[in-house]
């Protein structure tokens, strides 16, 4: 698994956010997948109980099922982003197809942050999304949603491959809950001690 692209390999990949400034001790916390009620509103309060602000990549037909949880997530202070309608993979699908999907979750989610699903966007997909959206990657993705993965093995990868102006993921996700909920505590706590503030993207 990659946790963390090389920097020199992103130019590569295209004009995309994938980390903010190196000279600022900030991280910037992500969730993608939901909102869901099982999970959201227990991400949202351990995120109160800390302070900080998230942003939350959020697929349209969660956010068209659960208005409710959504709006408690923008209520309570974050940000959000679109994740697509479907939760798609991009480069599998005709750039129309994938543009329409993302329009429909548009319908949903008022944003200028996009996220492909995935990490899986063709650069013709690129291309017809970067005029509306700021196209957001990530430093360091946790792979939280990975059963396969402890909580303490997500938190060394955390200490170790943190830095300034890192983009975070996490999901909120049913697939993530076991570890989110073992591990965002932790890490915040980490992150705090470490001198980092937060901010939303």
């Amino acid at each position: 698994m990659i946790f963390q692209i090389p920097d020199f390999f992103r130019p590569l990949l295209g004009d995309m956010i994938w980390r903010k400034s190196p000279k600022e001790k900030v991280i910037y916390l992500t969730f993608d997948d939901g909102p869901i009620p099982e999970l959201t509103p227990d991400v949202l309060n351990i995120l109160d109980e800390y302070n900080v602000k998230a942003t939350f990549f959020c697929v349209g037909e969660n956010v068209k099922k659960f208005p409710h949880v959504y709006s408690q997530v923008l209520s309570r202070g974050h940000r959000t982003g679109n994740h697509t309608f479907n939760h798609i993979k991009g480069v599998f699908i005709p750039v129309q197809d994938y543009v329409k999907n993302v329009q429909l979750a548009a319908q949903y989610i008022q944003s200028n942050l996009f996220r492909p699903p995935h990490g899986l966007i063709s650069r013709s997909q690129r291309k017809a999304l970067e005029n509306d959206y700021q196209i957001i990657m990530w430093d360091l993705i946790t792979f939280d949603y990975n059963v396969n993965i402890t909580p303490d093995a997500i938190m060394d990868l955390i200490k170790r491959k943190s830095r300034n102006g890192t983009i975070v993921v996490f999901h909120d996700s049913l697939k993530a809950e076991k570890n989110i909920r073992a591990v965002l505590p932790q890490a915040l706590e980490f992150w705090k001690n470490e001198g980092y503030q937060f901010r939303v993207l």
